[in-house]
């Protein structure tokens, strides 16, 4: 029995009824359109797709490791057999995407070696983000591994960054007034702030825990709170966000809360139906843990209400 306190969505294939009802098999779909939660092949779904319809790509591929996601698994492979792996997928997806499309792909620090260089081969790589996972397992002999990667690329030169829907509110230790006035800082009935640019390190971010409602039985599930900073700075409502490996759909529900379309690919029946499920429940709550007042918070703090 789990704690009342505990909000993990877990819940069997067995009782997913009615949310596999609303996911579209890729087997049976002519075509797939925007708003859609596919079970099925992301390689025979993409082709899917209307050509040159998507405007951001977010892409959270197996690492390059041995694990098990309920059901189906993931083998470790080869360093060579990995970045072919990856070329193949980039293949899929690129017919897809407009000219003014940017992607963003999640890496650990040992895939990213390889997926890094084979992005410069396709697209034109921007950055690379490291955001703070905040919990690793410790090793004895090695460092523990808490950190994850996520390299920002675009298709071409004309792209979308919109700086000021990701700014950090951080809280400020030492206000410097000129002239009697604040600079660069406010307060508020919370504290003093100030609202800066984004770096590429994020040490802002929670990794979901089972007291939280956005919270999956999925083993590599990311943060909503991650997913609407590339949503946000690199989209526009409206704009269709396509994830061709959705896993719990974190891509999707993001996707909806903040007024974007979004196709989420996903091989496992059960994570399509968590997925519908925290769709539906995005209908009447809109909130991103970390997000509000249109600027993103520090880690574990919130404005008072």
């Amino acid at each position: 029995m789990k704690s009342q306190r505990n909000k993990t969505i877990d819940f069997s294939i067995e009782n997913a009824g009615k949310y596999l009802e609303k996911c579209l098999k890729e087997e049976n779909a002519l075509q797939i359109i925007p708003d859609s939660v596919v079970i099925g092949d992301s390689f025979k779904a993409l082709k899917k797709i209307k050509d040159g319809s998507v405007d951001l790509l977010i892409v959270d591929p197996p690492y390059n490791m041995n694990k098990v996601f309920h059901g189906n698994g993931f083998k470790k492979m080869a360093q060579s057999e990995y970045a072919e792996y990856t070329r193949e997928w980039i293949k899929a997806v690129m017919p897809k995407l407009k000219q003014t499309a940017s992607i963003y792909v999640c890496c650990d620090w040992e895939s990213a070696l390889v997926i890094g260089p084979i992005l410069t081969e396709f697209f034109i790589l921007r950055n690379r983000i490291t955001w703070q996972r905040e919990k690793g397992r410790g090793a004895k002999s090695n460092f523990k591994n808490s950190m994850e990667d996520v390299f920002f690329a675009t298709v071409s030169d004309h792209y979308k960054f919109n700086l000021k829907s990701v700014m950090h509110r951080r809280k400020v230790l030492a206000p410097y007034k000129e002239n009697g006035e604040a600079k660069d800082w406010f307060e508020t009935e919370d504290g003093k702030f100030r609202d800066t640019c984004p770096s590429n390190f994020w040490d802002d971010i929670a990794v979901p825990y089972w007291s939280m409602s956005e919270n999956t039985a999925h083993p590599t599930q990311k943060p909503e709170k991650l997913i609407a900073k590339l949503i946000l700075a690199s989209s526009d409502e409206g704009d269709l966000v396509l994830d061709p490996f959705a896993g719990s759909g974190t891509t999707g529900v993001v996707a909806k809360k903040l007024g974007r379309m979004f196709i989420n690919l996903e091989q496992n029946p059960l994570y399509c139906a968590w997925c519908q499920y925290r769709l539906d429940r995005a209908e009447n709550d809109k909130s991103i843990q970390g997000y509000e007042d249109g600027v993103f918070w520090e880690r574990h703090s919130k404005p008072k209400k």
